[in-house]
Order: structure tokens, then sequence, then C-alpha cells
């Protein structure tokens, strides 16, 4: 909202360029931190395709930046980690360098997760103090910065169920972990791309907003069943497209009692279902791209929309080729920064249709 109140022409202008600044200060900042979550993600992923989560045991949020620098504090790690069931049952005949491997994963993942609060918490004081943040987003993006905290606490809940009775982490906890770092990735996007300068066209048809915040929500969900995928390994079977099984719809989806559990322990059902929301995804994408261009193919938000249809054909090829592959490192992660990118995408192109933040401008007058 803006208050102006009796004022000459060049207090009111440089108000506004001093706003102008102030903003884009803010989206240089929060584009490095959707950088950094971006890279925390990925390297997450690469943590769980190479199996080196549970290499580090203890939950050290201030010790554990510095790895071990001796041969006997690499003992030590190693002494802990032989202590778990995924190395009596799976990892028996690793060897300390063998351990390192997998330790150095574990350990960047932690640490780029440390730096993000560094990056997201001081820059947020010094534009907090400095009178650079907007009233109305003081709230939200404390909010994520709370959000990241407990970031952290799930993520050691998560590497926690893999140490006593498993051998790998549970895909309920991980999905959780997944999600709530694809939340405050949406989030610092949303808020980002409100403070960036919009276009004025309107909306190609009365229903593009609700179907754009529709896509957001979705490209959301098929990250959740895509980490269930993960954390059952079952992408590492069926490896087959278009066909499952050697069929359109597999048999013994829900073989497990009660049925609701193959929704998610289940790796057949769990691979369908990430199949059919790949399948409902892109025919929204379809739909919404179609109806916006034929409403008014000129405007700024039908051209989004071909650039996120565009974004999600290419998913879905990386998705398939990491099936048919048998998950491949490089195409895993690929497909996995892909997901990033398209609800990035999806949910800046949801914001665009509400326009950029109001001005908030105070002006006072010295009459």
């Amino acid at each position: 909202m803006t208050t102006l109140q009796a004022a000459p022409d060049n207090r009111i202008l440089l108000a506004v360029d001093r706003q102008t600044r102030n903003r884009r200060a803010l989206r240089i900042w929060l584009g490095c931190v959707l950088l950094a979550l971006f890279c925390l993600v990925l390297v997450g992923g690469a943590t769980r395709l190479t199996d080196s989560g549970l290499s580090i045991t203890e939950w050290k949020p201030i010790h554990g930046v510095i790895p071990p620098l001796s041969a006997e504090e690499w003992q030590e790690e190693f002494t802990l980690y032989q202590r778990i069931p995924e190395f009596q049952q799976l990892n028996s005949h690793m060897t300390v360098e063998d351990f390192k491997s997998i330790f150095w994963w574990e350990w960047a993942h932690r640490l780029i997760a440390r730096s993000i609060g560094l990056i997201f918490a001081l820059p947020l004081v010094v534009f907090w103090a400095t009178g650079r943040v907007e009233r109305r987003l003081k709230l939200p993006l404390v909010g994520l910065l709370a959000l990241g905290g407990f970031q952290g606490f799930i993520g050691w809940w998560m590497v926690s169920s893999g140490l006593s009775q498993r051998v790998d982490v549970s895909q309920y906890r991980l999905a959780t972990h997944l999600v709530i770092a694809c939340l405050i990735f949406a989030g610092c996007m949303w808020i980002m791309r409100g403070l960036s300068p919009h276009s004025d066209d309107p909306a190609p048809t009365p229903y593009a907003r609700r179907s754009a915040m529709l896509i957001a929500v979705l490209a959301l969900f098929q990250i959740y069943l895509g980490a269930l995928v993960a954390g059952l390994d079952a992408g590492l079977s069926y490896n087959t497209w278009p066909l499952m099984d050697g069929t359109w719809i597999p048999g013994d989806l829900f073989i497990q009692q009660p049925a609701i559990l193959n929704l998610f322990e289940n790796p057949k059902t769990v691979q369908f279902v990430h199949r059919l929301g790949a399948y409902v995804l892109f025919l929204a994408v379809l739909g919404h791209m179609v109806s916006n261009l034929r409403a008014a193919a000129g405007t700024t938000h039908a051209r989004r929309s071909v650039v996120l249809f565009v974004l999600v054909l290419i998913q879905a090829c990386l998705g398939i080729a990491t099936l048919l592959y048998q998950v491949p490192l490089d195409l895993a992660l690929s497909h996995q920064a892909g997901a990033l990118i398209v609800l990035g995408f999806a949910v800046a192109h949801w914001r665009g249709f509400y326009g950029a933040f109001p001005a908030d401008v105070v002006v006072e007058s010295r009459d």
C-alpha cells in the first residue's frame, strides 16, 4: 500500500527509487538463497543415491563443521559407523578408505545446510536493521527462517531412523525432509517473484490463476511421491515404459494389508502412483497452456505457460530415461534438479498472476 503525504515530486521520486533499489537487493539475496537451496537438494539426492546418508551417526550442529583431520579421527568416525545395521548387514567389507567416499557426501550436505542458515539469516538481519525489509515481508521471512531451523531437526530425525533397526532411512521421514526443503524453496521463490517487476497483462481466462495454483501443488505432490520412490528404491525395478510389469495396470498393487499401506510401503504401488502423478501433472500443464494460448496468445502469462509446459516435458523425458536406465547417478540427479526447476517456475508463474507487491513508500510532509 502506498502512503504519500503532501511532498515535492522529487522527494516522492527519491522514495520510490529507494524502494526499487531495496527490492533489487532483496531479490539478489533471495536468488542466492534459492541457488544454495538448489545445490543442497542436489547434494542431498546424491547422498541418497550413493547410500551415504548414514555415514555420520551423530548430530553435532557446531563441532560437526570440522571433518576428521587425522587417521585417529577417521578411525573414530568409522568405528561409530560400524555400530549401525547398514554397516553390519550391507557394508561389512568396507575399509576406512571406502568409508571416506560416503562420508564426504553426507558432510557436504550438512555443511551446505549450515551455510544456508548463514546465507539467509545474516543478510536478513542487515536488511531488517537498515529498514530495507517492507512490513508485509517481515513475518513471511521470519517464518521461512524458522522453517529452515526446523528442517535441521527433521534432517536428524530422518537420519536417526536408520541407526538402530533399519539399514536405510524411513521413506516417510525422507519425504517429509524433502517436502519441507521444497516448501522453503517455493516460499523464497514466491517472495522474490513478488518483488520483481510485472507486466500489466490481465489473466487470459477467469480460471488461469487457479489452474496455475493447481499445477504448483501437483508439482510439489509429485516431488513427495518421488521421495517415496527414492526411499523404497522403487525405481530399481519395473524398468520399462509405458508398460509396467508388462501391462498398463500391474497386479498386486494392494497386496499388503491394510490396503492403504501399499501407497507408502509397496515399491510397486509407489512407483505406479508416481507414474500416474506424472501423467496428471503433464495433462494439467498441457491444458493450462492450450487454454491460455487460445484466450490470449500474446500475453506474458500465456508465454510463461509455454515455458512451463516445455520444462515439464523435459522433466518427463528425464524421468523415463532414469527409469529405463535403472537410476544412474547422472540421470537421477538431473531428474531431481528438473523437479525443483519445475516447482520453482510453477510457483513463479502462479505468483505472476497477482502482480508485484504494492508499493510501500512513505514520504512525510515538512509542512
